[in-house]
C-alpha cells in the first residue's frame, strides 16, 4: 500500500491526497455519484408515472405493442458493452422497454390470474425497492417482519382457523404447494429431515386432474416422483370427484404404498372451480392424512361475506397456498402460505440455525427473526404491499372488488349467451368465463369432428390478431376434451361494463371471417 498526490494513470479523475493503493486499486473515496444517481430518479419517475401508470392503464391506449423476437432485439438494443451509456440515453431505455411490454394493469387485459393496477400497492413497491430489505431478522428488516406477524393473523383469521396458526410470505404459489407437500411429509416421516429418503416407504399423494401443475413438480422436486401423485377424476365442472378420491387412497393402501396428504384446489387455474372441501376433509380425517388447500387464486374469496362459501371447508385445512397478488391484485408476487399447526412445524422442518443470522443471544427477542421457517435465505417484502392496500381500503374495500369482479363476470356470461355466435361452456363460479366464438362459417355445421377440428383453430388466430392490433388480451386453451376455447378473467375495478361488451364485439371483429 502507498499515499500518492498524482494522477491515476492514464485517467482523468484525480487522486486525492492520501488515497491508498491496494491491489492495483486507489481506495479514493466513493466512486459512485450520488448525486448523479439522484437526478437519474428524478428523471425517471415522469417517465414511469407517464407511460407505466396513466398510460399503461388507460383504455384508449394499447394492451401492447406487439414485436416478434428479433425485432425487440433491434428495438431494445439488448447487447452489453464495456463502457456505461449517458444517463439520457438510459432514460430512452426505460421508455423502450414501457412501451414494448404488456400492460397487465390495462382494463382490457384478461389474460392471466392477476391483472389490474392497486396504487397503493405499487407505491409499497417503491418503498421496498428503494430500502432494499431482506425479511429474515427483525435485526435488518424491524418494520416488514413486524407487518408481515400481523398480514399473516389477519389471513389465518380468514381462514377460519379460530386457534390461530402460523405463517410466511413465499416467492409464488408453486412455492406455496411445494412448503405443503414437505411439510406433510416431514408430519408423517420426521426422521426425513436427517436420514433421507433412503429409509422411506413409497408415500402417495393425491389431487385433482385439475390441479395446478406446481403439485406434480413439488413431487418430483422433492424425491416424491410424479408416479406417486395420484389423479383423482373431476367432474364436468372441473371439481374433485370425493368417491374417486377415497377408491384412489384404499388403492394406495392395497399397494403396499403410504398415503400421506390430499391437495384440493378453490379456484382452478382454467375453469375456476372449487373443490368440495369438506367432504374431503372428512376423508382426510378418516385416513389420517394431511389436507391441503390451493387456493392461491380462489382465496380472494374468503375476503367476501357473499362469496366465501365457495371455500366452505377449509378451515378444516392443515395448510393453505393463498396468492393476493392475483383476485385482491397486491402486485406480484404476494403469496402466502398458512398453516394451522402452532408447533413450529415450519422451524423443525427448515431450521439450520446458521449462527451468522440467527443468533440466540441478541439484545431483543429473537423470536422475530423468523428467517430460518423458510427455505429462502434472501426474502422480499412481499407483505408491505397487501398491508398496505389493506390499510388503503379496508375490509370492506377488498370485498366490494371481490364482488363487482364475480358480477362482472355473471354479466359478461349472461351476455355470451344473448349473442349469436357464442357458446358458454359452462356457468362461471368464480372469475373464469370460458366461451367459445363460432364464426358464420361453422354455424351451420352440425357438433361433429370436422366442425370441432375446424373450431379448434378459430382461437388462436383471434389471439395473434388481438394481440397484433394491441386492442385486448384473453387466454385460450383446449382443455380436457374441449377444443380451444377463450377463457377470460375479471379482476381489475377498473373494469367497466362496457369492457365486457367490448370483448364480444372484439372477437366477432377479428373472427368473423374465419
Amino acid at each position: 500500500m502507498s499515499s500518492l498526490i498524482c494522477e491515476n494513470g492514464g485517467s482523468s479523475k484525480p487522486v486525492k491526497k492520501n488515497a491508498v493503493l491496494v491491489d492495483g486499486v486507489y481506495l479514493n473515496g466513493p466512486i459512485m455519484d450520488s448525486k448523479a444517481g439522484e437526478r437519474f430518479v428524478e428523471e425517471a419517475f415522469p417517465i414511469i408515472m407517464e407511460e407505466a401508470i396513466r398510460k399503461a392503464t388507460d383504455v384508449n391506449e394499447k394492451v401492447c405493442e406487439w414485436q416478434t423476437p428479433e425485432e425487440l432485439k433491434q428495438c431494445l438494443d439488448l447487447d452489453l458493452r464495456e463502457g456505461g451509456e449517458a444517463p439520457q440515453q438510459i432514460l430512452k431505455r426505460c421508455k423502450d422497454v414501457i412501451k414494448y411490454s404488456v400492460k397487465t394493469g390495462h382494463p382490457r387485459f384478461f389474460n392471466q390470474l392477476y391483472a389490474g393496477m392497486d396504487h397503493y400497492s405499487l407505491v409499497a413497491r417503491f418503498i421496498t425497492e428503494a430500502i432494499n430489505p431482506s425479511v429474515y431478522t427483525f435485526e435488518v428488516s424491524p418494520t416488514f417482519v413486524m407487518i408481515e406477524e400481523v398480514i399473516l393473523k389477519k389471513m389465518i383469521e380468514c381462514v377460519g382457523w379460530e386457534e390461530g396458526g402460523d405463517g410466511i410470505f413465499s416467492p409464488g404459489g408453486s412455492i406455496s404447494n411445494m412448503y405443503a407437500v414437505n411439510l406433510a411429509r416431514y408430519k408423517h416421516c420426521p426422521s426425513i429431515k436427517d436420514e433421507g429418503l433412503s429409509g422411506m416407504p413409497r408415500l402417495v399423494m393425491f389431487t385433482s386432474e385439475e390441479c395446478h401443475y406446481s403439485i406434480g413438480k413439488a413431487a418430483a422436486f422433492l424425491g416424491i416422483g410424479t408416479k406417486n401423485v395420484y389423479v383423482v377424476p373431476a367432474d364436468e365442472r372441473g371439481k374433485m370427484i370425493p368417491e374417486e378420491l377415497e377408491k384412489q387412497v384404499q388403492r394406495a393402501v392395497k399397494e403396499g404404498a403410504v398415503p400421506f396428504m390430499v391437495c384440493a384446489t378453490a379456484g382452478t387455474t382454467v375453469l375456476g372451480a372449487f373443490d368440495p372441501l369438506e367432504k374431503i376433509a372428512d376423508i382426510c380425517q378418516k385416513h389420517g392424512l394431511w389436507f391441503h388447500v390451493d387456493a392461491s387464486w380462489g382465496g380472494g374469496a374468503l375476503m367476501s361475506n357473499k362469496h366465501r362459501h365457495l371455500l366452505n371447508g377449509i378451515q378444516r385445512a392443515d395448510s393453505v397456498a393463498w396468492n393476493p397478488h392475483k383476485m385482491l391484485m397486491a402486485g406480484l408476487q404476494c403469496c402466502a402460505f398458512l398453516v394451522k399447526d402452532k408447533t413450529g412445524i415450519f422451524e423443525k422442518c427448515h431450521s439450520s440455525q446458521a449462527s451468522y443470522l440467527f443468533q440466540q443471544d441478541k439484545f431483543y427477542d429473537v423470536r422475530y427473526d423468523t428467517g430460518d421457517k423458510s427455505i429462502q435465505c434472501s426474502r422480499r417484502a412481499d407483505a408491505f404491499k397487501f398491508w398496505l392496500m389493506w390499510k388503503a381500503v379496508g375490509t370492506r374495500g377488498l370485498e366490494d372488488r371481490v364482488n363487482r369482479a364475480l358480477a362482472l363476470a355473471r354479466y359478461l356470461a349472461e351476455e355470451i349467451k344473448k349473442k349469436e355466435g357464442f357458446r358458454l361452456i359452462l356457468e362461471p363460479e368464480y372469475a373464469n368465463v370460458c366461451f367459445w366464438y363460432i364464426p358464420p362459417s361453422l354455424r351451420n355445421m352440425p357438433d361433429g369432428p370436422e366442425f370441432w377440428k375446424k373450431l379448434h383453430q378459430v382461437a388462436p388466430v383471434i389471439k395473434e390478431r388481438m394481440m397484433k392490433k394491441g386492442s385486448m388480451m384473453v387466454g385460450y386453451q383446449p382443455h380436457r376434451d374441449k377444443v380451444n376455447f377463450f377463457r377470460q378473467i375479471i379482476i381489475s375495478p377498473q373494469v367497466s361494463r362496457e369492457d365486457m361488451d367490448f370483448v364480444l364485439q372484439e372477437i366477432e371483429a377479428l373472427g368473423k371471417d374465419l
